[in-house]
């Protein structure tokens, strides 16, 4: 009898079955895709914002006490205890108490002097006593709305009255030093140093003029201003000089 034996095949005789590719490739793809765009668009430039807009006005003239410490008892009258001032507005919020009038350097920036409400009261005094006084000179920017106190070499609140032309400032100012003197300036906007400062009078005196000086006189061409002392002689300067102010955004319009 004989015997047979039957030999099946190892597994490993036949080939590996056939493996079915995804179509992994493709999402991928769509990845990378929007990855690069993605890089593509953060690296374009923005549009700049356009600037804001300042709506910069001044409100109705309004009459406060005001009484300068040289003015006579006797000789008050209703200019001299009095101040005319008005509100500074940007926008709708209120910004400074303003006097007199307004002096346009530019088509977008104007000088305006402060008026001050200062606290008198004593330190023996429980209450407060305000009272108002002529401050220092503003430069008011239209187009951004800033509001920048102007220096003006020895400018005193009391005794200068300055008149404005283009970008400069005339006026008589007092000296700060021990030795003190009454000063013709020309002062510019921009500019470190005072134009033109010479001494044409005494100061402090006891029994001065009210006013101290004169308004001073431009002349356009030659450009050129005179300062008198009240009851003094006229001296008479030229200016020699462009304008040295530089508002904000000049230099990024440049560009």
């Amino acid at each position: 009898m004989r015997t047979f034996r039957l030999a099946f095949p190892t597994p490993c005789a036949y080939p590996a079955p056939m493996q079915t590719l995804r179509s992994a490739p493709v999402p991928l793809l769509i990845a990378l895709s929007f990855a690069g765009f993605t890089h593509t668009s953060a690296e374009e430039p923005k549009p700049a914002k356009p600037p804001k807009t300042h709506a910069v006005t001044l409100g109705p003239v309004r009459k406060v006490p005001y009484t300068p410490a040289e003015t006579d008892r006797n000789n008050r009258n209703e200019e001299s205890t009095t101040l005319k001032v008005r509100a500074l507005f940007v926008d709708t919020r209120q910004r400074e108490w303003t006097m007199g009038e307004p002096h346009d350097v530019t088509d977008r920036s104007f000088t305006v002097r402060r008026a001050l409400r200062i606290n008198d009261r004593l330190p023996t005094e429980a209450e407060d006593r305000w009272t108002w006084q002529p401050g220092p000179w503003l430069l008011v920017d239209r187009v951004t709305g800033h509001i920048a106190a102007i220096h003006l070499p020895d400018f005193d609140p009391v005794a200068s009255d300055a008149v404005w032309f283009r970008d400069y400032a005339a006026y008589c100012g007092t000296g700060q030093t021990a030795k003190g003197g009454l000063y013709a300036v020309v002062a510019q906007l921009g500019a470190r140093h005072a134009v033109i400062q010479k001494q044409i009078g005494r100061w402090p005196q006891p029994d001065h003029f009210i006013p101290v000086c004169q308004p001073a006189a431009w002349q356009r061409q030659p450009m050129r201003v005179t300062l008198q002392p009240t009851g003094g002689e006229a001296s008479t300067f030229d200016i020699v000089g462009s304008a040295a102010i530089v508002e904000e955004g000049d230099a990024a319009d440049d560009n």
